[in-house]
């Protein structure tokens, strides 16, 4: 399916800056050439590298801003320093004023997600938004939220997490009722904190026809694949998620240590060189790089500060997807469904 789209770029976020986001985007015109930008950011910094890039400078429409938030900038200082006039607002800004369908941004999360909420506002039927990572497994790839957004979460945000993850699995898997699960300490129904217990039960009686409830899930089930969507409160999934990155290091440097110590082992390493580029291509960060802010009013997707063309190329396109699949209507959709579904549970139990 073609769908033109216009991506609204915050040029200067980022440990890399514009030269990540325009190589990024010069990348995803190779695979989707009718794609149009909004590019934000400081005239004397993005130019030249503009420039470099007269394809997407071709396909672009630029806007000079005399502000730009920094990584260390706390999401109060960014508001009141930013607002109206940093490349970041003002990206943001063009998804609530029709000028773009999404917004990609690799710079400051905090500052990102409080300007996002201040500038697009919640959907209704949701109380906060939550931030949603795609997670390699060894079946395929799932979803995980939140992992960062929000510290906590009480049961009724923990139920909108998984009607929003769902709403993201159908719209990117193209699943019609992916697997949802409640991230706990143990399966048993009589583990875990109170929110998620009660939880699990609202998403047992609601029996919604858009999404399969699982049950509750264990932190080995993220690699495993278990369910196609992990739910879980902000505090816990951005653990999660910084220790699965942790982990593909560590095991990626200790492949690295292991052939070069040997003239065996590197003989050994250029026989299973194949076998090796597999797992590399497996294992790459690039390739699930961007994490939905869901819940706004717009699509905002947040690429890791620290990635590459390529990764960024690749929350450009899950951007996309997102948007060419209907993401918001289906969220709000399955929460108006919900409401609904809970108030009949309610009267029933009354």
């Amino acid at each position: 399916m073609n769908h033109q789209l216009t991506i609204s770029l915050d040029a200067m976020g980022g440990d890399h800056g514009p030269e990540t986001v325009i190589g990024g985007a010069n990348i995803v015109l190779d695979r989707k050439p009718d794609l149009k930008f909004v590019i934000y950011g400081e005239q004397a910094v993005v130019g030249p590298v503009l420039d470099a890039y007269p394809r997407v400078r071709d396909a672009s429409v630029f806007h000079d801003c005399e502000i730009s938030i920094s990584m260390e900038d706390k999401p109060s200082q960014a508001l009141r320093r930013g607002r109206y006039k940093s490349g970041m607002w003002r990206a943001i800004e063009a998804v609530k004023n029709g000028e773009a369908n999404v917004c990609i941004s690799a710079g400051n999360t905090g500052a990102l997600m409080a300007m996002s909420k201040f500038c697009l506002r919640t959907q209704s039927g949701i109380t906060r938004p939550a931030m949603a990572a795609i997670w390699p497994t060894m079946t395929g790839e799932s979803i995980v939220l939140d992992v960062g957004a929000n510290v906590g979460a009480d049961a009724d945000q923990l139920v909108e997490y998984s009607v929003m993850g769902s709403a993201m699995a159908r719209a990117l898997f193209d699943f019609d009722r992916p697997s949802i699960g409640l991230l706990n300490i143990g399966v048993e129904e009589v583990k875990g904190v109170e929110s998620v217990r009660e939880a699990g039960a609202l998403l047992r009686e609601a029996k919604l026809e858009t999404m399969n409830y699982h049950g509750f899930v264990e932190g080995d089930d993220l690699g495993k694949g278990t369910v196609d969507v992990v739910v879980t409160e902000g505090f816990a999934g951005n653990i999660a998620l910084k220790t699965a990155e942790g982990t593909a290091k560590q095991i990626g440097e200790y492949l690295r240590a292991a052939m070069s110590r040997t003239i065996l082992a590197k003989a050994g390493f250029i026989l299973a060189k194949g076998a090796f580029d597999r797992l590399r291509e497996k294992m790459d960060p690039r390739k699930v790089n961007g994490a939905v802010l869901l819940g706004l009013n717009g699509v905002v997707i947040k690429s890791h500060g620290g990635t590459d063309a390529e990764g960024f190329a690749a929350a450009i396109e899950l951007g996309h997807d997102m948007v060419a699949n209907h993401l918001m209507s289906k969220i709000e959709k399955d929460i108006e469904n919900f409401s609904e579904i809970r108030i009949r549970l309610e009267k029933h139990a009354g």
